[in-house]
C-alpha cells in the first residue's frame, strides 16, 4: 500500500460507477485546496456577522480547472468501453481537459470551439496535448449540438457534461469539501458557484445529497448559482441565441443541465441569479488582491454572487460559505493584464532611479 495520492477515482471508488475492470485514466486530479478567506470576508462585510468564507480552488487541478474531475471518469469509462476517440464542444476548459486525458489514454481527441471566443491559454493547452481543434463560426451551444449528433452516428465518445460520467466525477468536489470541513461540521451552509452549462451545480448537489444519504453529513447546503447577465438563460427562462460576457467559460445560452440546475436550486432552497460583467471583474480583482489567488474571470462569478447576495441580506450570520473558483487565472493572462489596472514602471538599472520609482 502507498499513501501517495492517486487521483479522485482511487480515493472515492466506493461512491463511483467503476469496477476492477475499469482502466483508471488519471492525472492525480482532485485534492484541491479549500482556502479560508478571512481578508475577503472582512473586505465585503461578512466578518462583522461572523460568517466564514472558504474558496475551493479548482485551478489547482492538473489542467487548471474543475473539468479534470469529470474527465478522469468520462475517459476511464470510455476506455473501458473500448473507445478509440473522444469529442467535445468547449469554451476552453473542457477542451484542455479532454485533450489531456485523451493523450493519457492514447485516444484521438476532437474539440470544437467557437472561433474567437476562447482564452488563448486554454487553446494552447488543447493544441499541446495533441487534440484536433476545429473552430466553428458559431457559439458553444451550436458546437454542442454538432458534437452530440456526431457522437450518435460515429464511433467517437462524447465527453461533455451531458455524459453522465462527467457528473459522477465532478460530484467528488462536494465529497472533498465535506471531508475538508469535517472538524467544522462537515458541510457549508451556502455553496456559491458559477453557472454556465450547469453541469457543475448539478454535480455538487448530487455529491452533497449522496454524502447526506450515507450519514456522512447532517445537513445540506443552499446551492447559490450565478450566471453572467449576458448569458443568463436560466434566470430569464429562455434560450439566449447570442450570449455575451467577458467570462468566456460561462458564455452559454442554452445550458445542457438546465433542469437539473433548477432542481438543485429548488431542492436546496437556494437560488440561481446573475451578475454583470462589471461585478465579475470587480470580484476577479478582489480575490487576487485580498487572498493572493488568481482565478479566471468566470470563476469570480461565485464571489460576485456572494457579494450580491450579502447586499440583499440573503446571508445569515455565523454561517460557513464555500465559493467555487472553477479555473486558474493563468489560462487567461490577457484578461489579467487588461483588468489589473497596474502599470509597469520603467526606469534605468541605476539604484537611485529605481528607488525614485519605488517612492520610498
Amino acid at each position: 500500500m502507498t499513501n501517495h495520492y492517486q487521483g479522485l477515482i482511487n480515493k472515492y471508488k466506493e461512491y463511483l460507477p467503476v469496477t476492477d475492470k475499469t482502466p483508471i485514466i488519471t492525472l492525480n486530479e482532485g485534492n484541491t485546496p479549500l482556502i479560508k478567506a478571512d481578508n475577503l470576508a472582512k473586505k465585503i462585510g461578512l466578518s462583522s456577522i461572523n460568517a466564514e468564507i472558504y474558496l475551493k480552488f479548482e485551478g489547482a487541478n492538473p489542467t487548471g480547472s474543475f473539468k479534470d474531475r469529470g474527465m478522469t471518469m468520462a475517459v476511464s469509462k470510455a476506455a473501458e468501453a473500448g473507445a478509440n476517440a473522444i469529442i467535445c464542444a468547449s469554451t476552453g476548459n473542457t477542451s484542455a481537459a479532454a485533450a489531456a486525458y485523451g493523450a493519457k489514454a492514447g485516444m484521438r481527441t476532437f474539440v470544437l470551439i467557437p472561433d474567437g471566443y476562447i482564452a488563448l491559454g486554454k487553446l494552447s493547452q488543447a493544441m499541446m496535448y495533441g487534440a484536433e481543434v476545429i473552430a466553428i463560426k458559431g457559439n458553444f451551444d451550436e458546437a454542442l449540438e454538432v458534437v452530440r449528433s456526431i457522437s450518435e452516428k460515429y464511433p467517437v465518445t462524447l465527453v461533455n457534461s451531458v455524459n453522465p460520467y462527467r457528473i459522477e466525477g465532478q460530484k467528488t468536489g462536494a465529497f472533498e469539501i465535506c471531508d475538508q470541513l469535517e472538524s467544522l461540521g462537515g458541510v457549508p451552509d451556502y455553496h456559491f458557484i458559477p453557472v454556465g452549462n450547469a453541469g457543475n451545480i448539478t454535480a455538487y448537489w448530487k455529491g452533497y445529497k449522496e454524502y447526506h444519504a450515507l450519514g456522512k453529513i447532517s445537513k445540506l447546503p443552499k446551492m447559490m448559482g450565478f450566471e453572467a447577465t449576458g448569458s443568463a438563460a436560466i434566470v430569464r427562462g429562455m434560450r439566449i441565441l447570442n450570449p455575451e460576457t467577458i467570462a468566456t467559460a460561462i458564455r452559454i445560452g442554452n445550458p445542457a443541465s438546465w433542469k437539473q440546475a433548477e432542481a438543485a436550486r429548488d431542492e436546496s432552497k437556494g437560488t440561481i441569479d446573475c451578475v454583470t460583467d462589471e461585478e465579475i471583474i470587480a470580484a476577479y480583482k478582489l480575490i487576487a488582491a485580498t487572498e493572493g489567488i488568481l482565478a479566471e474571470p468566470a470563476s469570480a462569478a461565485s464571489v460576485a454572487g456572494l457579494i450580491k447576495a450579502n447586499q440583499l441580506n440573503m446571508v445569515e450570520a455565523g454561517t460557513k460559505i464555500v465559493c467555487i473558483l472553477t479555473g486558474n487565472g493563468l489560462k487567461d493572462p490577457d484578461s489579467a493584464i487588461k483588468y489589473s489596472g497596474v502599470e509597469v514602471k520603467k526606469t534605468s538599472s541605476d539604484i537611485n532611479d529605481i528607488l525614485k520609482v519605488m517612492n520610498i
